[in-house]
């Protein structure tokens, strides 16, 4: 293991805990009407219709075709992001990928799969979906809309996740049912939230994902979005009361497709006990694959990322026949 030993932090951020202690956390007690809150929200969620719009981007890449796309969400909200299509091969996959809290510039060309339509959106308010007085930095995004958890913002980025979901099979009617999703840290949390209630998704990666467990997420110190959270507490007591309906740890024990997930042992931005509450809460078919540490470089952290790429590489390999090539 190479879990930092030395940080610039004021706080440890393995928050004391071992391995066996982070394995052993579970899910918080949930709040009355969850299902009914999610399974209403997606109901409406699905009867938008995206109308994506597409153009060849300026972008140019040596494997992709790169197309700006822009697809219409909850709310008429405009969602723009990038859609890549293989150069080669056929289109058997769909593959939602989400993005961490720094948002996102462009698409990760990176992504260990092939024969897949991979749709980069940005989340409502982020990067190229960014919309003013929806603030664009990660302390106050997090708190838009907080009042209340029909206005909360999550909400709407967990909607524009279905509606990337319902782009892609507009455009490819033939990957309804082999779609997944991937996300890190607020992807992660946002995906995690998602992929209970959607049924068109097929399996999903999450990586540190966030959003756990919120009544550590609000105690814990951290220099990640829950810090402006924690401020935002101290004079709206009653904040946990909207939070527990977007926990990502009581989401994720509503998740029945397979999952891979990496949580770390050390993460200054999203603590560790509320990763492992998310990882913790899926069946245990699923797999757990430990990094040593989250928003931070260590040593060993690109063999160990190697690692993990090959096993993305095998859990969203196209096994599927009998589905019909791009055209």
């Amino acid at each position: 293991m190479s879990v930092p030993k030395t940080h610039p932090f004021a706080f440890d951020p393995t928050y004391g805990m071992q391995l066996e202690q982070l394995l052993a956390i579970e899910p918080p007690e949930e709040v009355s009407g969850f299902d009914d809150f999610w399974t209403e929200r997606y109901r409406r969620a699905i009867a938008v219709d995206p109308q994506p719009k597409l153009r060849r981007s300026q972008i140019r890449h040596r494997d992709w075709h790169v197309l700006d796309i822009t697809y219409t969400s909850t709310g008429a909200f405009n969602i723009r992001g990038w859609l890549l299509l293989p150069r080669t091969g056929a289109v058997r996959r769909g593959l939602v990928v989400g993005h961490g809290y720094g948002g996102r510039d462009q698409p990760d060309f990176d992504l260990p799969v092939k024969d897949t339509a991979i749709l980069f959106p940005c989340s409502r308010g982020l990067s190229l979906s960014a919309h003013p007085p929806i603030p664009a930095d990660p302390g106050g995004h997090v708190l838009y809309g907080i009042e209340k958890p029909a206005s909360y913002i999550i909400g709407g980025c967990v909607d524009d996740l279905w509606l990337a979901v319902s782009t892609l099979v507009s455009l490819y009617p033939w990957l309804t049912g082999h779609i997944g999703y991937s996300g890190i840290s607020f992807g992660g949390g946002i995906g995690a939230l998602a992929i209970p209630f959607d049924s068109r998704i097929d399996r999903g990666h999450l990586v540190v994902p966030t959003f756990g467990h919120r009544s550590l997420w609000l105690s814990l110190p951290t220099i990640g979005s829950a810090q402006s959270v924690q401020e935002y507490q101290k004079t709206h007591a009653s904040v946990l009361e909207t939070l527990r309906l977007f926990d990502a740890a009581n989401a994720a024990a509503r998740i029945k497709v397979p999952m891979l997930v990496a949580p770390a042992l050390f993460d200054p931005a999203v603590a560790p006990p509320c990763q492992f509450a998310v990882a913790n809460a899926l069946p245990k078919f699923n797999e757990i694959f430990i990094l040593d540490a989250g928003h931070f470089d260590y040593v060993g952290s690109i063999e160990q990322h190697a690692v993990l790429r090959e096993k993305v590489e095998r859990f969203f390999r196209c096994h599927e026949s009998g589905i019909p090539a791009l055209v």
